[in-house]
């Protein structure tokens, strides 16, 4: 489903899109199947070299709207196995304890700066367009907000004895809340 998904949405922006034009999620669901993940799609497509933009690349275009910024590529620029299993997806979730490893919301919580939900992704440490693998050690539990302003970087989780000096410089008041959300996170956990 997701490879044909892909290429009705490459149709679409090679033979009705021309270069400059903007298109909206109205537009794209006509061509989508209902209740797909057209927007994972056109995120694939751009870490294949597609030149779409979107609100977060240009402040012009609105929430919601993308920009066919050049030509289609001729051939994608990478070739990757797509999808994680759900069994690898699921152990770096429990792994993460369900918790964004970039900001440290958990899932289902109100993220406080959208007011929304927050939903799970599993995000790539060291990101594919780099060499990054599948691989349990190189995945981590990011909400969908954090995973797509990572978008191809390559970044190392933090270590604890950085995450630890942290804390000793911070307020007295963010070392509670600290040591709070810890506690909240790892009460009842074993060793």
């Amino acid at each position: 489903m997701a490879k044909s998904m892909r290429a009705k949405l490459e149709r679409f922006f090679k033979n009705k899109v021309a270069v400059g034009d903007i298109v909206t999620n109205d537009q794209i669901r006509k061509v989508a199947a209902p209740g797909s993940t057209y927007t994972r799609r056109i995120r694939e497509m751009r870490e294949d070299g597609w030149k779409i933009d979107t609100h977060r690349d240009d402040a012009s275009l609105k929430p919601g709207e993308y920009r066919l910024a050049a030509p289609p590529p001729s051939t994608r620029a990478y070739t990757f196995s797509r999808g994680i299993s759900n069994r690898l997806r699921s152990a770096v979730l429990e792994r993460n304890g369900f918790t964004c490893q970039t900001c440290g919301l958990g899932a289902e919580e109100t993220d406080p700066d959208t007011g929304r939900q927050v939903k799970l992704q599993v995000g790539h440490i060291v990101d594919r367009a780099h060499g990054g693998k599948d691989e349990m050690s190189n995945l981590r539990a990011m909400c969908s907000r954090c995973n797509e302003g990572a978008r191809h970087l390559t970044q190392e989780p933090p270590s604890w004895v950085w995450l630890l000096s942290q804390i000793r410089r911070a307020s007295i008041g963010d070392q509670q809340q600290a040591y709070n959300w810890l506690k909240a996170k790892f009460e009842g956990k074993k060793s």
